[in-house]
């Protein structure tokens, strides 16, 4: 029962955080980021939010300082968006997943 409740809060964690990053102006941000996956502490103080973000190193690095600059803002926008008891502390990690399924991608192609 409480894995469920954590998924949900997951998914709905999920959407919102990628609205409000859509909605952002902070110029360090591109339009090309996106929300890979959310994952929500089980007592709701934490939530690991993995970006990925399409552009060589550097721009996915100062994505990623302007993403933590705006974490106060993103934390929140969500406790105004969601109703739940706590608003998690929004941590945000870069995730190579879909630069590393494009690696593979041309690797196979290539043979």
């Amino acid at each position: 029962m409480a894995k469920e409740r954590i998924n949900k809060i997951n998914e709905e964690v999920h959407r919102v955080i990628a609205q409000i990053i859509r909605e952002l102006k902070d110029t360090r941000i591109p339009l090309m980021t996106s929300v890979v996956a959310v994952s929500v502490t089980n007592d709701l103080s934490y939530a690991k939010v993995y970006v990925s973000v399409m552009g060589d190193e550097d721009v996915q690095k100062k994505a990623l300082e302007g993403l933590k600059s705006a974490s106060g803002f993103v934390r929140r926008e969500l406790g105004r968006r969601i109703d739940i008891r706590h608003t998690p502390e929004i941590v945000f990690e870069l995730d190579r997943s879909i630069e590393h399924g494009a690696y593979i991608n041309r690797i196979i192609s290539e043979l």
